[in-house]
């Protein structure tokens, strides 16, 4: 493949990674909103809806795997364009509750077919010796585009607002005021993704990929192997930590703006919405500079560090000031931004066969984005959203924990903070420099 072939697959495949994310990080900031236009009476109602998303991670995570084994990479990024495509056609064209549920489970099928294609794509075209590489800018990417969907998010509803919106001003706010009811201004973000989603199939369509050929750790195992593993105590653990991941993140920032709203009167078509844009803009910075800390410091230090910072913001974020939560709701992306990628190195470090099989059911834990968000729903209903939201604490501490018990058979190498930017050690200093 030519260098200038490669870099535009690179580059093509970035665009993916940046759709991905822009439309599956926007559920924060439409939670009130969905709330108050479909006058739901309980939150644990509007749980629902990235519960009925990410269940479908849980339920199409393994089966996607076997048909990229089966038809092959393209048929698989076809479908897993199309499904999210049409799902966004139609909530955009039947704007109601339940249609929001169908829809969410739609989309949610999709990106799951898709992180699961794109991942060992991006991995053969850029090549193995370039790969860590890549996965951090795809990471960097998907955190861009977390930070941007909120801002646009807030640029759509001041536009179309009733009283704000005047014709002719504005070509494609004048289409989207054409498509969308003058009341529900939010809903033009899905034709918005319906866009994006059709562009990104398209070029699908035209463009040729090269056969994928998926390592042992990206593939599923045998039944049997998956047999084995659950007979493991340390699996269910991991699976845990895992599941309590994805329920802090999407717990955070789905109803962040919705605190916000309701403690200190935040408007969350604007300050709400910049907040949690900055808790994403937050958790990419804090990726950029996990890179340099995992080279300085035992994975599992940072993880009880990272833990215990994130817990005391989050309890700043829930009893401080409006001023207070609407800084520490963003240092908490920054302090957990690590967290997923140590819990699944820690997991797949501690077993010695069938690591195919147990990143799948490690993957499936992003479940908790389901379970997590719903729990924290309905003990809210019961107490009030502030209690509901201490339940993120217990999530919090139990990955915290995994800092603390997890026995990996490999840790991560360390070296000197001097050894790191190319200086020579003093002749007989020691340093870090072995796998512990």
């Amino acid at each position: 493949m030519k260098n200038t072939q490669k870099g535009g697959l690179l580059a093509l495949i970035m665009l993916f990674w940046f759709t991905i994310s822009f439309i599956t990080n926007i559920l924060g900031p439409l939670i009130p909103d969905i709330i108050r236009n479909f006058g739901l009476k309980e939150l644990a109602l509007a749980g629902f809806i990235p519960t009925s998303f990410f269940l479908a991670y849980a339920v199409m995570s393994i089966p996607a795997g076997m048909l990229i084994d089966r038809y092959g990479e393209k048929p698989v990024l076809s479908a897993g364009f199309s499904m999210p495509l049409a799902g966004c056609v139609l909530f955009a064209c039947l704007p109601h509750y339940p249609v929001l549920l169908v829809s969410s489970f739609i989309i949610g099928l999709g990106m799951a077919m898709l992180q699961t294609v794109i991942n060992p794509l991006q991995r053969t075209v850029g090549g193995e010796e370039n790969y860590a590489f890549i996965a951090e800018l795809a990471q960097f990417v998907f955190g861009a585009a977390s930070f941007v969907s909120p801002l646009a998010y807030t640029w759509l509803v001041h536009a179309l607002a009733p009283g704000v919106y005047r014709p002719g001003q504005n070509r494609l706010v004048d289409l989207l005021a054409t498509l969308t009811p003058p009341d529900l201004p939010w809903v033009s973000l899905y034709w918005i993704f319906a866009v994006l989603l059709l562009l990104m199939l398209l070029a699908v369509l035209a463009v040729r990929f090269p056969r994928i050929s998926r390592r042992e750790e990206e593939r599923g195992g045998s039944a049997a192997s998956y047999k084995q593993l659950f007979r493991q105590r340390y699996v269910w653990l991991f699976f845990l930590g895992i599941f309590c991941y994805v329920s802090t993140e999407q717990g955070v920032s789905i109803f962040m703006s919705t605190f916000l709203e309701q403690y200190h009167g935040i408007d969350p078509n604007t300050l709400g919405a910049r907040t949690i844009s900055y808790f994403w803009g937050a958790m990419t910075a804090g990726c950029l500079i996990g890179i340099f800390l995992l080279k300085l410091v035992d994975s599992k230090r940072l993880l009880q560090v990272s833990g215990f910072l994130s817990m005391l913001l989050l309890l700043a974020a829930l009893f401080g000031s409006a001023e207070t939560a609407i800084r520490a709701f963003p240092a908490v992306g920054f302090c957990i931004s690590l967290m997923y990628s140590i819990v699944f190195s820690l997991a797949l470090n501690s077993a010695t066969q069938n690591h195919g099989s147990f990143a799948g059911i490690l993957c499936s834990g992003i479940a908790g984005g389901a379970g997590g968000p719903l729990l924290v729903s309905l003990l809210a209903d019961a107490t009030s959203l502030r209690t509901g939201m201490l339940l993120i604490l217990v999530f919090m501490a139990y990955i915290t924990g995994i800092g603390y018990w997890a026995r990996p058979l490999v840790n991560n190498k360390t070296v000197s903070l001097k050894k790191l930017f190319g200086r020579n050690e003093p002749s007989g200093c020691p340093t870090n420099d072995s796998n512990q």
